[in-house]
């Protein structure tokens, strides 16, 4: 039988819990690999509401799936796409996994290339561009894209 202090302390416990449960919100999402992206693409960019934000993140996130496409699974259709997307007070978030081998920390390059008829090189730096945050899994197959959360419909 616990004493009133813990039980004071393991209800105090649980509110807690349960407030950063209801303050963090997230998805999960499985898709086919294919480059038919923009239905998906409109369902990740749901919880945006700065039109500005929702722009430059839409670019960015269909850089991201694009190259998780092509270059993760190979454009294989029997792979498939992993995304988490995360809001939190503070942040939206998105997390995107293929099933491919992952970039090399040394090709994790966010400038552009030195050719300007370079065949490839560009997504990369605009996805570094667009987001706030860029995270890569040590593997390299997972990228987390964040952004700021702006609450300014008319920004």
């Amino acid at each position: 039988m616990l004493s009133s202090s813990s039980k004071a302390v393991r209800h105090l416990f649980e509110g807690i819990l349960l407030l950063r449960a209801q303050r963090l919100l997230w998805s999960d999402f499985t898709i086919p690999s294919t480059l038919r992206l923009s239905p998906f693409l409109k369902v990740l960019l749901e919880p945006i509401q700065s039109r500005n934000t929702f722009e430059r993140v839409e670019l960015g996130l269909h850089e991201a799936l694009i190259n998780a496409v092509k270059h993760g699974n190979l454009n294989d259709s029997g792979k498939v796409l992993r995304v988490r997307r995360i809001i939190t007070p503070n942040w939206l978030i998105w997390q995107i996994q293929d099933e491919g081998d992952g970039v090399p920390f040394e090709s994790r390059n966010y400038s552009l290339p030195q050719e300007l008829d370079a065949y490839s090189g560009r997504g990369l730096f605009l996805i570094y561009q667009c987001f706030d945050d860029v995270r890569w899994s040590r593997r390299g197959n997972r990228l987390q894209l964040a952004c700021k959360r702006k609450f300014d419909i008319n920004d």
